[in-house]
Formats: C-alpha cells, sequence, structure tokens
C-alpha cells in the first residue's frame, strides 16, 4: 500500500485548507474495511493525531482541532480527506496520512502545512 498525500501549503491564519490522502496499490474491498487518520508532527515535537475515521465513518478528533478540521472518506476513490478551516499558527506541521487495519499500518510521506499570523 501507498499512501499518497497532497493539498498542504501555505496560508495566513483563519483561512483553510483541504488534505487529500490516496490509498494505492489497495483494492476497494479492502479499503472499505480500513481505518484511516491524519497525524501531524511539528519539528521537535510528537507525532500526534488530528482526525481518524472508521470503516464504518465513525469518526475521532483531537481536542485542539474540534469544530475547525472535518475527516472525511471517499471509498469509490480510496481517498481521505480533511478540511480544515479556521486555521491557527499552531497548526503548522507535517502532516501525514495513516492507514491502518488490524496488526497492519502504513504511513503516507506527509505534506507540509504552514500557517502565518
Amino acid at each position: 500500500v501507498q499512501l499518497q498525500a497532497s493539498g498542504g501549503g501555505l496560508v495566513q491564519e483563519g483561512g483553510s485548507l483541504r488534505l487529500s490522502c490516496v490509498a494505492q496499490r489497495t483494492i476497494l474491498s479492502v479499503f472499505v474495511d480500513t481505518d484511516m487518520a491524519w497525524y501531524r508532527q511539528a519539528p521537535g515535537k510528537q507525532r500526534d493525531l488530528v482526525a481518524a475515521i472508521t470503516a464504518s465513518g465513525n469518526t475521532n478528533y483531537a481536542d485542539s482541532v474540534k469544530g475547525r478540521f472535518t475527516i472525511s472518506r471517499d471509498n469509490a476513490r480510496k481517498t481521505v480527506r480533511l478540511q480544515m478551516n479556521s486555521l491557527k499558527p499552531d497548526d503548522t506541521a507535517v502532516y501525514l496520512c495513516n492507514y491502518k487495519r488490524g496488526l497492519t499500518q502504513y504511513w503516507g510521506q506527509g505534506t507540509q502545512v504552514t500557517v502565518s499570523s
């Protein structure tokens, strides 16, 4: 499985970005049974969960992004998205896509999000 993330960039505080992660080299019947998530890692800090969506569509968010970020999945396109609104400088980090199915997990290469004040 390969995870191709995109959509990062430089945005001013209060702006919005939408991240996408496409799962490649996996078949649809497997992807629909997979939990997906977005994590982020800022320089010198640990990797933290931002948002997760289960195979059945249940979602979970870090307290710091609740009400501002929305995770969704498009199974037909084997894609998970993260809509990020009201961005803050503290949201600056590399955002990484995660694929987890049972004991197996994969990480994408990450996409940089920079929020200027």
